[in-house]
């Protein structure tokens, strides 16, 4: 991987930061929905993400705003986004930061996304 395309993935990380669950205070990379993002030397992207829940709202729009805010990205070609189940999203996967910032960062027992959001 080339140092142009290293600075292409930071960026498209940075932007990933900005992008929000609209029902979380937390920006979806902080939440993990991000699985892996892959950028090539010739500056397409694959993303893969999930949501908080199967029958979360915005499963179809979500992806679509991580599509359109990563191809407005200088030197991004494409954009590939691939929605996953798997693994399930959890409570569990969120960061330490996110844990604190929704006053999670104690003893909080055992949530599913469905116990938390809905």
């Amino acid at each position: 991987m080339t140092e142009e395309t290293n600075t292409l993935k930071e960026t498209v990380i940075s932007v990933l930061k900005t992008i929000y669950d609209p029902e979380i205070p937390v920006d979806i990379w902080t939440l993990h929905l991000i699985y892996g993002v892959d950028v090539d030397d010739e500056g397409n992207v694959k993303i893969v993400m999930t949501v908080t829940a199967p029958n979360c709202p915005v499963a179809e729009t979500l992806p679509a705003e991580v599509r359109n805010r990563v191809q407005a990205i200088m030197g991004v070609k494409k954009v590939d986004v691939e929605l996953t189940f798997d693994p399930v999203w959890s409570i569990d996967m969120l960061s330490d930061e996110a844990k604190a910032e929704l006053g999670l960062d104690g003893e909080y027992g055992s949530f599913s996304a469905s116990d938390f959001l809905y």
